[in-house]
């Protein structure tokens, strides 16, 4: 006798019930083509503009990163858990683990992977700029209220 006719069975009973759902839902469903029918309808707030926003990149580089490391918090928990049966082998490996993602965190870092927002010595360095010629337009400025 051959074992896999349940499979068949099973598989022939679903597919019936969700032909028979599909088609009642098609015959019992209702049909209307009013005006918001095709509008899009969230919790009671009417959408406005596209809903395909562009992200930066770095948006994509910051998920990355939380996943990766949030992986990480996983195997330390689980290397924690199980620490008494692990003995100094285990704890030599989760160290390993510990450097090397560490390594990995501090080469991101340096490439700039983690710099998100403008940078700080730019600002800076427009800023004192702007002070500076701010400053030398006020004293000419004052100079000339002085003479006149």
């Amino acid at each position: 006798m051959n074992p896999t006719w349940p499979f068949l069975v099973f598989g022939a009973i679903v597919l019936v019930l969700v032909l028979a759902i599909l088609g009642l839902s098609y015959i019992l469903g209702q049909r209307h083509k009013d005006r918001a029918t095709g509008e899009a309808y969230e919790s009671g707030i009417l959408s406005t503009g596209s809903a395909r926003l562009r992200f930066p990149s770095q948006f994509y580089l910051v998920a990355m990163l939380f996943v990766i490391f949030d992986i990480e918090t996983v195997f330390i928990v689980s290397w924690a858990i199980a620490f008494g049966e692990l003995g100094w082998p285990g704890f030599i490996g989760v160290s390993v683990f510990i450097l090397i993602l560490l390594a990995v965190l501090v080469y991101e870092w340096r490439n700039g992977a983690l710099d998100f927002g403008p940078d700080g010595k730019k600002i800076l360095k427009a800023y004192r700029k702007l002070r500076k010629e701010k400053g030398s337009t006020a004293k000419t400025i004052s100079h000339e209220v002085v003479v006149n």
